[in-house]
């Protein structure tokens, strides 16, 4: 799943040239501690209620302070996974997301991202999710397939995604009927498959659960 399948329609961005009282109204509404700032389809920054709080004059715009997390937001295509992070790395509970122009999109909420969690652990069921990342030049799901079932696993769903961090890099997502995946990773591993993040029940490879557990201390539940 990536970011812009999980924009939250309902909460709109702030102005510059609103004011703080109707920010801390607007957070108070959404029931968030933050809120993205945009001016001209462009990511501002988000104005959070700790900065805005303290304030004697509530009838200041936004556009007279300074905002912050200017850079932190995720573009459309990335997975939901990067959400999760930029969110506990930086404790806010609001990520913005930009399209390929650097536009403004959205924002997701941190409940929207562990909602995306739940859907992916539910589409799971007893399976792993596994993600792997490679040059676009090397990416054959045939032999990957081959690789996996050799292993008496099947590929339950494939998704291929860019890669963010590397334009000649794509990334494959695999729903798989296994839960054991350590010999998977060491046979893909061997063949210079490199993996980003999985999910499954029992192994201590388990990108996916360590950033789910993050995710749970942060939201202290």
């Amino acid at each position: 799943m990536i970011a812009e399948e999980l924009i939250n329609q309902m909460i709109p961005p702030l102005k510059l040239y609103d004011t703080v009282d109707k920010a801390l109204r607007w957070m108070d509404e959404f029931r968030v501690n933050e809120l993205p700032v945009v001016s001209n389809r462009k990511y501002m920054g988000l104005a959070t209620e700790l900065s805005l709080i303290e304030l004697p004059d509530r009838t200041r715009q936004l556009k007279e302070l300074e905002l912050e997390y200017k850079e932190v937001h995720v573009q459309g295509q990335q997975h939901f996974y990067d959400v999760m992070e930029a969110a506990i790395k930086n404790k806010i509970q609001v990520v913005a997301v930009l399209d390929e122009e650097q536009d403004y999109m959205g924002v997701i909420t941190i409940n929207d991202t562990l909602a995306a969690f739940g859907q992916m652990s539910a589409l799971q069921g007893s399976g792993s999710i596994l993600v792997l990342s490679m040059p676009e030049r090397d990416y054959s799901l045939a032999q990957i397939s081959r690789l996996i079932e050799e292993e008496n696993t099947k590929i339950l769903s494939a998704y291929v995604s860019p890669d963010e961090l590397d334009p000649y890099k794509i990334k494959l997502t695999l729903k798989l009927n296994t839960t054991d995946l350590s010999r998977i990773i060491a046979t893909l591993e061997r063949f210079e498959y490199r993996i980003t993040a999985q999910f499954n029940d029992n192994t201590e490879y388990d990108v996916g659960k360590d950033r789910l557990d993050m995710l749970f201390k942060y939201l202290d539940i």
